[in-house]
């Protein structure tokens, strides 16, 4: 008989995240995999924000590892967002930071309008990209 914490979904923060993808702590990367095959998943795109950031920033990344890793990663949960996916291409296409690409994913639904005074998101905002 499952318990009600057995169907709550898991929502996993960027160091669950981080060991997964890197398996820079065998342990943990294994006890994350065992998470990813037998339960509900949800990310937060915070998170894969800062997921980025630290890939970049504290391993050394380049732009197509992220992305790749990350990918990866949500294929592996069975994450299908599609949503995360689009702002992980603009990422990869352009020099914005992610962010920026999470905003100008936020411009193109009908119901946000982005302001900034960044002139190169605007730009694209205003383009459509």
């Amino acid at each position: 008989m499952k318990t009600i914490y057995e169907r709550k979904v898991v929502v996993l923060d960027t160091n669950a995240i981080l060991r997964y993808i890197t398996h820079d702590i065998a342990e943990q990367a294994d006890i994350v995999e065992n998470l990813l095959l037998s339960r509900e998943i949800f990310v937060a795109p915070e998170v894969i924000m800062e997921v980025v950031y630290i890939l970049t920033k504290s391993y050394g990344y380049t732009r197509d590892e992220t992305i790749k890793g990350i990918l990866d990663f949500l294929d592996d949960a069975d994450y299908h967002n599609a949503y995360i996916t689009n702002v992980l291409k603009t990422f990869g296409a352009t020099k914005l930071d992610f962010v920026d690409c999470l905003l100008l994913e936020y411009s193109k639904h009908p119901e946000y309008e982005v302001f900034t005074f960044d002139k190169t998101l605007k730009k694209m905002i205003d383009r459509g990209w």
